[in-house]
C-alpha cells in the first residue's frame, strides 16, 4: 500500500505571490531584527515571501527583550466555553489574488488558503527540547544527519536560544523517509529521494524543522491541526472535511530502537512490514489526557462535548496507546475564499481586510496552551488536470508544463511564456509568533461570547512598513450584542527600526522614540475627528463593566476614571490614587510612579494585556493618540453594541 497525499492544488505561479499575517502578527521568519529585511529566510519555515515582510517578536516592556526571552510578550486569548464562543479574527494579505468562482466571478487563478494551528501545554519544562520558542537570535536550528543516537543528535542540534516550531524528531523522520513518488513534479529533477525533496524545493533546503513534503501537500501526518480551508472551488469542501487529519487517522511506518521510536525510510505498508516495521494508525488530537491510564477509564470520560480515544498519537515516542481528546467532529470549516485581485497586497472587494473569524477551541484540562498558527496559500491555473495529475506525467517529455515554453500562435509566430515548473505546485505561508490560549477566568460563564478587539501594524509610513501594514484596529468595526464580552489587547516591538538596505524603502517614520511601537485607547466623538474626549464627556468608560483584568480588578473594585487612565496610558498607570491600588498595583499609580508618563508613551510598555469588558448598547468611536497622524495614518475603530 503506497502512502498517498493529496495536493490541495498543484500550483502554477508566474510571479512572487506572497502572503502575510497581520493579526495575530506574522513573523515571516523575523525575530528581533532592527533591519528592514529579515535576517534569515530559513529561520523556521519556507515562506517564499519578500524579505521585507513580517513583524518582530513582541516586547512585554518598554525595552527590547534582547537575549532574555522571558521579556517577550505572548498575546493571550481565552478559550471558548460550552456554548459561548471566543472569536479571534485572523487578518492577512495575499499578493496574487484569490476567491471568486469559475461560473459567476472568475479570477485569474484558482486558490486555497489553509489556516492551521498547533499547541502544547503551557507548563512544559523550560529545558524541554520540544518546547515552542520564538528565539532570541535569527539563526535556524541545526540538524546533523549522522549521529550516534537520536537522543545525542537532538541534544547536540537543538539550541534553546533559537526559534523552534516543529520538533527535531519530526524533521529527522522527514529527512530519512522516502518521498512520495506518486506525486507530480513536472519536468523537475529532484536531488534526493526523501521527503525533504519536493518540486518546489528540489535541493531539499532546510527551513527550521519544517518538513518540505508536508509544507507542500495536504493532508499529512503532522502536528498541525486544521482550522479552515478557504477555497475558490467549494465543490471540494466535502472532500477536504472528510480527508482532514483532524478527524481521519492515518497509518505510518513505525520502527523502534530500544523501545523508542526512531526514523524509518519506509512510507508504505508492504516495505515497512517486510523489513520489520509496524504499520500503525496514528491520531491527531486536541490534547492528551494523561490522568486516564486505561482504555476503559479513558473512553468512559467521553461526553457530548469531548470524545476521548485510547490510541497512538501522531507524535508518539514510546509507541504506546495514550488517552487522547480528539478534535470535535466536523470542526474543519470550508468556505468560499474572500475575493482579492491579482498583484495587490490589499483589501477584498468590500474594502475590508481579508480575514477569517476563528472560534478558539476549548480544552477540558483547562490548562494554559502555548500555540502557533500558520496560513498556507496555494494558487493554480487549469493548464492541466490539477486534481488528478500524478507521477505518470513526470519528465521532460510527459510533463504538460515546461520551463519557459515557446508556443506558436497565428501565422507561425513564436512567443515565450515566463514559467518555472518548480513553481507549479508552489506554497506560500506565514506563521504567527507564540500566543497563549487561557482558561476562562472565574466569573466568566461558559455561555458568554468573547470577541477579541485588537491593534495591528507596525512603525513606519505606508511605504516603509510595506508589505506589513500601518497601525489600525482589528476589526475596524466590531458589532456585538450587549451580553457579549470584548477583550481589548495589543502587542508591539521596540526594534522596528527598519534600517539598512532592503527590498523596499527603509526608515521608520512615526511619533515617539524611533523604532518603537506604542498604542493606547481613548474615546472620540466621531471617527472624522482627532481630539479625544476629556474623561468627563466620555460615554464608553461609564457604560462598561470590567469582567476581568490582569491586575485582579473587576467592576467591584475599579473606578471608571482609573479604567480610562489604564487604557489611555497603555497600562503604565493603573490608578490615580495610591489608596485605590493595593499590592503590586500600588507601584503603578500617578501618585507612586517616580517617572511620569510622557505624552508620546515612551515609558509605556510596547504590549498591553488589556481587560475583558461588557458594554451597554451604544456606538463608541475609539482612537490611539500617538499613531493618529492626520493625513498620514489613522488608528481608529468603532464598537457597536446592540
Amino acid at each position: 500500500m503506497t502512502r498517498f497525499y493529496f495536493g490541495i492544488f498543484l500550483i502554477i505561479s508566474v510571479v512572487n505571490a506572497d502572503i502575510y499575517f497581520h493579526f495575530p502578527p506574522g513573523s515571516n521568519n523575523r525575530v528581533n531584527e532592527r533591519t528592514a529585511n529579515r535576517a534569515n529566510a530559513q529561520n523556521a519555515f519556507d515562506s517564499q515571501n519578500n524579505n521585507k515582510g513580517g513583524y518582530n517578536v513582541p516586547d512585554a516592556t518598554n525595552q527590547a527583550y534582547g537575549t532574555n526571552s522571558s521579556l517577550q510578550y505572548y498575546l493571550k486569548f481565552f478559550q471558548s466555553g460550552a456554548t459561548g464562543k471566543t472569536i479571534l479574527r485572523f487578518v492577512w494579505t495575499n499578493q496574487h489574488g484569490c476567491g471568486g468562482n469559475e461560473e459567476t466571478n472568475p479570477t485569474k487563478q484558482t486558490c486555497d488558503l489553509i489556516l492551521q494551528y498547533m499547541c502544547q501545554d503551557g507548563d512544559i519544562n523550560e529545558n524541554d527540547l520540544d518546547k515552542f520558542r520564538n528565539g532570541v537570535e535569527t539563526s535556524p536550528q541545526t540538524y546533523t544527519p549522522e549521529k550516534t543516537s537520536d537522543a545525542a543528535g537532538k541534544l547536540a542540534d537543538v539550541k534553546t536560544t533559537r526559534r523552534l516550531h516543529e520538533s527535531w524528531n519530526y524533521y529527522d523522520r522527514c529527512h530519512n523517509r522516502e518521498r512520495n513518488k506518486g506525486l507530480f513534479i513536472a519536468d523537475q529533477t529532484l536531488q534526493g529521494n526523501t521527503a525533504i525533496y519536493t518540486r518546489q524545493d528540489s535541493a531539499g533546503t532546510k527551513y527550521g524543522y519544517e518538513c518540505p513534503e508536508e509544507r507542500d501537500y495536504w493532508p499529512y501526518i503532522s502536528p498541525w491541526a486544521d482550522i479552515a480551508i478557504l477555497t475558490s472551488n467549494t465543490s471540494r469542501c466535502s472532500f477536504y472535511q472528510q480527508e482532514s487529519f483532524n478527524g481521519k487517522p492515518r497509518h505510518d511506518c513505525i520502527e523502534t530502537r530500544n523501545g523508542i521510536r526512531t526514523s524509518t525510510k519506509f512510507n508504505n505498508e508492504v516495505n515497512c512490514t517486510s523489513q520489520g516495521g509496524k504499520w500503525l494508525l496514528l491520531y491527531s488530537y486536541l490534547e492528551k489526557a494523561p490522568g486516564y491510564t486505561t482504555q476503559v477509564s479513558c473512553e468512559k470520560a467521553s461526553s457530548s462535548r469531548y470524545q476521548y480515544k485510547w490510541a497512538i498519537p501522531h507524535d508518539t515516542i514510546t509507541v504506546k496507546e495514550e488517552c487522547l481528546v480528539l478534535h470535535p467532529q466536523q470542526d474543519l470549516s470550508c468556505l468560499q475564499a474572500p475575493w482579492s485581485r491579482s498583484n495587490y497586497l490589499g483589501l477584498k472587494s468590500d474594502a475590508e481586510p481579508l480575514s477569517y473569524d476563528w472560534t478558539i477551541p476549548s480544552f477540558p484540562s483547562n490548562k494554559i496552551k502555548r500555540c502557533i498558527a500558520r496560513i498556507r496559500y496555494n494558487i493554480s491555473t487549469f493548464d492541466y488536470d490539477l486534481y488528478n495529475i500524478n507521477s505518470t506525467s513526470n519528465g521532460k517529455v510527459k510533463s504538460p508544463v515546461k520551463n519557459d515554453p515557446v508556443v506558436i500562435v497565428d501565422d507561425g509566430i513564436q512567443l515565450q511564456i515566463n514559467l518555472n515548473t518548480d513553481q507549479t505546485g508552489r506554497t506560500f505561508q506565514d506563521r504567527t509568533h507564540i500566543f497563549e490560549i487561557l482558561p476562562r477566568p472565574n466569573g466568566i460563564n461558559d455561555n458568554e461570547n468573547i470577541y477579541n478587539w485588537n491593534m495591528l501594524g507596525k512603525r513606519g509610513n505606508i511605504v516603509q512598513t510595506y508589505p506589513a501594514v500601518e497601525y489600525d484596529f482589528t476589526p475596524r468595526n466590531l458589532q456585538i450584542n450587549r451580553n457579549d464580552l470584548i477583550h481589548i489587547q495589543w502587542s508591539g516591538s521596540n526594534t522596528h527600526h527598519n534600517e539598512g538596505n532592503s527590498d523596499g524603502q527603509a526608515g521608520a517614520d512615526g511619533q515617539g522614540e524611533e523604532g518603537t511601537d506604542r498604542s493606547n485607547l481613548v474615546e472620540i466623538r466621531n471617527r472624522d475627528e482627532n481630539y479625544p474626549y476629556p474623561y468627563e464627556q466620555t460615554t464608553f468608560w461609564k457604560n462598561v463593566k470590567v469582567r476581568w483584568s490582569p491586575m485582579d480588578k473587576s467592576n467591584d473594585n475599579i473606578r471608571k476614571d482609573d479604567l480610562a487612565l489604564y487604557f489611555a496610558s497603555s497600562g503604565y498607570y493603573r490608578c490615580q490614587r495610591a489608596v485605590d491600588c493595593t499590592g503590586i498595583n500600588n507601584l503603578y499609580t500617578v501618585e507612586t510612579q517616580t517617572t511620569k508618563l510622557d505624552s508620546l508613551l515612551k515609558k509605556a510598555p510596547a504590549s498591553f494585556e488589556g481587560a475583558l469588558l461588557q458594554a451597554n448598547p451604544g456606538t463608541y468611536h475609539m482612537m490611539c493618540t500617538r499613531n493618529n497622524n492626520f493625513s498620514n495614518r489613522a488608528q481608529k475603530g468603532t464598537l457597536i453594541v446592540t
